[in-house]
């Protein structure tokens, strides 16, 4: 059986916790900013962890990586 790849782009984008829960950056940062209020901006800061229906996609991208 050949090894499996992984998605470049997922792999540049993600990554995994300890416990392997699944880490992203929030959308929403990129441009536009004028138009969003101050607290969005402020809760978009940083990475958070996807929840447990997105995190299964990922990790399908992602099969070494757990």
């Amino acid at each position: 059986m050949p090894k499996m790849k992984t998605k470049s782009a997922a792999k540049k984008r993600f990554s995994f916790t300890a416990t392997g829960k699944v880490k992203a950056g929030p959308a929403g940062k990129r441009h536009g900013m004028i138009k969003r209020s101050t607290k969005f901006i402020r809760d978009v800061t940083g990475t958070m962890v996807l929840c447990d229906s997105d995190a299964k996609i990922v990790k399908k991208y992602m099969p070494y990586n757990r």
